[in-house]
């Protein structure tokens, strides 16, 4: 399978998709006002133990306190490889349904501790913590608290399994704490094993240490940011290519390569060309697609994705499929729920979709077939990072899977509840709007066939230029020749925008901009 890391990068924001023959299956994105704080490592201290429900909160100077589950206090080692390609942290993996020490004897009010965010805070709900602090490296997971050896799953030879346990365990001193190997450590050398531990081992020194000489709550360490934590955790000889259109960017991700795996340096390619790199690819087409309810199939058929609070709902129709004929419905609805199996693994990891989700299937008579069905859709999530689980056909005909829910999801993170419609719908916010209309300059400067424009937003997204983003239009004048004007017009919905070309006004939006959504 021909697989390609496509990266995009400015000030402002950078995107970061991944492509499987050529389709878009992953899209990630960072911006500097974000603040993500997965992976980040706090000196927290204890608001409040609740016996009740074997849980704490924790205040590590967010407006939210952190929960923390007693299962997230102990290390449990069974589960302590590493899971899939971007697994590293073992956060949020126990099983709730095993016995540990309660925890009102483990921790007390006012108390402080060093703990870790797995989960982003979403919705009402503030992050989810671990007190099993991980730090990640390139082929290794350092875990400082625990003592075991792990080796990800993904690595199935038997003979390289017990190699790479055996080098850990002669490599590390007693107590010096644990690790996990990771999928791209197969074949791991001894020197550079030693090499990478003795720098996680040697941060980690100095985080205790500023933790030593900090009050709670503090910040102690913050995780790789977007582009170079999927360099450091996906980047492998599985990729064919890994595409970026920033020279700094590119040459910061060539070096770190050089460093630690100069075999993928011909892989990377510092894309120059005129027409931006995610057009080029149908990347925002691919984008603004992942936001509609309804998703149409190679066969004919669609499926309906509507998320809700307490889940997502995912509904099979056969649409204008009718297969080879009448007298074999049963043939038509197998190939519809086999088609709909892959998309709905794609659109999982497109959207970024976590928590529980719930499948209609077309209902099939043959047992075989469901159990076909099942297993396409078991294969299909095989290629998911984030952990997912597909049970059973229910009695109701129903699949129920859950995929683990790190961060909001694209749709939450791009949009905001619509003031217009008493929160039924969303759009897209105003630092998006401007990133859209920027990238829709981009393509104009490039045609060559505009001198000037002028750009129309709603009131509220040239508020947010004026007082949030003033550098916006001489930052854009000094990158693109062209003449630019930024106008309010209330006529517009909050999303929209239009681009006007020349004197006469020439409405040119159509041609530069992707289609809207919202």
């Amino acid at each position: 399978m021909k697989r390609e890391i496509l990266i995009s990068a400015t000030p402002q924001e950078s995107w970061v998709a991944l492509l499987e023959e050529g389709r878009l299956v992953e899209l990630m994105l960072d911006r500097p006002d974000q603040d993500r704080i997965v992976g980040d490592i706090f000196l927290g201290r204890v608001e409040a133990v609740l016996p009740g429900i074997q849980a704490a909160f924790v205040d590590i100077g967010m407006e939210k306190a952190g929960f923390l589950h007693v299962s997230d206090l102990v290390s449990d080692e069974e589960e302590s490889d590493e899971n899939g390609e971007g697994g590293r942290r073992n956060g949020g993996r126990h099983r709730r349904g095993g016995k540990h020490p309660p925890i009102q004897d483990q921790l007390q009010k006012g108390q402080t501790l060093m703990v870790q965010v797995t989960k982003e805070p979403i919705g009402t709900k503030g992050p989810r913590l671990t007190a099993q602090v991980s730090l990640p490296g390139r082929f290794l997971v350092y875990t400082p608290f625990a003592d075991h050896v792990g080796v990800s799953r993904k690595i199935d030879q038997r003979e390289e399994r017990a190699r790479l346990k055996e080098l850990a365990r002669e490599t590390m001193a007693p107590g010096a704490g644990g690790v996990i190997i990771r999928t791209v450590g197969e074949e791991l050398t001894r020197d550079k094993f030693k090499g990478e531990f003795s720098r996680l081992h040697s941060a980690w020194t100095k985080m205790k240490r500023k933790a030593d000489a900090s009050r709670a709550p503090a910040l102690i360490h913050r995780e790789a940011r977007l582009i170079s934590g999927v360099i450091r955790d996906l980047f492998s000889d599985k990729f064919d290519a890994l595409i970026v259109d920033n020279r700094e960017v590119y040459d910061e991700i060539a070096a770190y390569v050089k460093g630690v795996d100069p075999d993928l340096l011909d892989r990377v390619r510092l894309d120059e060309g005129g027409v931006p790199l995610f057009d080029r690819h149908d990347i925002e087409e691919e984008v603004a697609e992942a936001f509609e309810r309804r998703v149409d199939l190679a066969s004919g058929g669609y499926i309906i994705v509507e998320p809700t609070e307490a889940l997502v709902s995912i509904d099979v129709n056969t649409g204008r499929f009718t297969g080879r004929g009448r007298k074999d419905p049963e043939e038509t609805i197998l190939r519809t729920n086999l088609d709909a199996a892959k998309e709905i693994a794609r659109q999982l990891r497109l959207r970024d979709i976590g928590g529980i989700i719930v499948v209609d299937f077309i209902d099939m008579d043959s047992q075989e077939n469901r159990d076909r069905v099942l297993q396409e859709l078991r294969t299909q999530l095989g290629r998911d990072r984030a952990r997912t689980k597909a049970f059973a056909v229910s009695d109701l005909g129903l699949v129920e899977m859950t995929r683990q829910r790190v961060r909001p999801s694209l749709f939450q993170t791009l949009t905001r509840p619509c003031d217009h419609c008493g929160g039924g719908g969303r759009v897209f916010t105003p630092p998006t709007v401007i990133r859209r209309v920027e990238r829709s300059l981009t393509r104009a400067a490039a045609s060559g066939n505009e001198r000037r424009i002028m750009v129309r937003v709603h009131p509220e997204v040239a508020l947010h230029v004026l007082e949030e983003e003033p550098e916006f239009l001489p930052r854009v004048r000094r990158r693109i020749p062209l003449e630019l004007e930024l106008r309010d017009d209330p006529l517009l919905r909050e999303d929209e925008f239009r681009l006007l070309s020349g004197p006469a006004g020439t409405d040119v939006t159509e041609r530069y901009a992707t289609r809207q959504t919202g």
